[in-house]
């Protein structure tokens, strides 16, 4: 007769999410990365600027040197951490029982609100903006804007996560599922794909929408800093950091910012070196 899992059971299964997670993160990041691309060739939204050699080497080469640190420096990531913690006891969700489903969800969403958070927080404090500045510093916006963090944000952004890990406890599984999420619509949401304008309307109550998170990437500040999430759209409009359009329309905004024009500042090279630039102008 088939019981419940006991410890050496779990601790198997436990172990071939972790020893997988790689391989499952990196096929659903392909296929959505590959599925866009292709969206932006067939139904693009806007006109780009540049051509995709240049911007896309520098870029995900910026992914790439991030990557390897966050494999080189943490012992484990995110999921691992879930793990850790939960053989250790650790967080809200390993001191009081919650059903599975409930944890799972509660766990996604508070997740989630960190991320909005964490985002919301590199743009307020100015040595965070100066990092985070240079994902908004591409004069294009593609599926490749999508994994353009400088390597510094990408640690930090790691770190403030293991710390919620560490709070809440939450289900491996929510973890693994969360993270595969977040690479998917980050993808997504920067892509420069049309979605007719009924779909994006309806769809934007449920999920960020390209047409929704372009706004965040307008040069114009007020609409810089608005339109902070990721996944979920509810945060922005829960803390009134929702902005429906940009004020020049889709079509016609400028992408950026106002400093870093050129592009030579698209450069690989330029990139991991523009926190330490000090900005031509103090609007930002």
């Amino acid at each position: 007769m088939m019981g419940a899992l006991d410890g050496d059971d779990l601790a198997a299964m436990q172990a071939f999410m972790l020893g997988n997670e790689p391989f499952i993160r990196l096929s659903v990041f392909a296929g959505v990365f590959a599925v866009m691309a292709l969206w932006e060739l067939v139904a693009p939204r806007r006109v780009t600027a540049l051509g995709r050699p240049f911007r896309w080497a520098n870029n995900l080469g910026l992914m790439l040197i991030g990557t390897l640190l966050v494999r080189l420096l943490f012992p484990v990531v995110a999921t691992g951490f879930a793990i850790l913690a939960q053989a250790k006891g650790w967080g809200l969700f390993n001191t009081i029982a919650t059903p599975d489903w409930l944890a799972f969800v509660i766990s996604f969403l508070i997740l989630d609100c960190a991320i909005y958070l964490q985002h919301v927080m590199f743009h307020a404090v100015p040595v965070f903006w100066r990092v985070h500045r240079v994902h908004h510093a591409d004069l294009d916006f593609d599926i490749t804007t999508g994994i353009r963090f400088h390597p510094v944000e990408i640690l930090l952004s790691m770190v403030i996560k293991l710390g919620v890990v560490a709070i809440l406890g939450p289900p491996v599984l929510a973890v693994l599922v969360f993270e595969v999420v977040l690479n998917a619509t980050a993808v997504f949401n920067h892509s420069n794909a049309r979605l007719p304008i009924g779909v994006d309307r309806w769809l934007r109550w449920w999920l960020v929408t390209p047409d929704m998170h372009r706004v965040h990437h307008s040069a114009v500040p007020e609409e810089t800093h608005s339109n902070f999430g990721f996944n979920l759209p509810w945060w922005d409009r829960l803390f009134r950091t929702y902005r429906a359009q940009p004020q020049a329309g889709h079509r016609d905004m400028t992408i950026g910012l106002p400093i870093f024009r050129s592009p030579r500042e698209l450069r690989l090279d330029r990139l991991l070196l523009q926190p330490l630039t000090r900005p031509e102008s103090a609007e930002e």
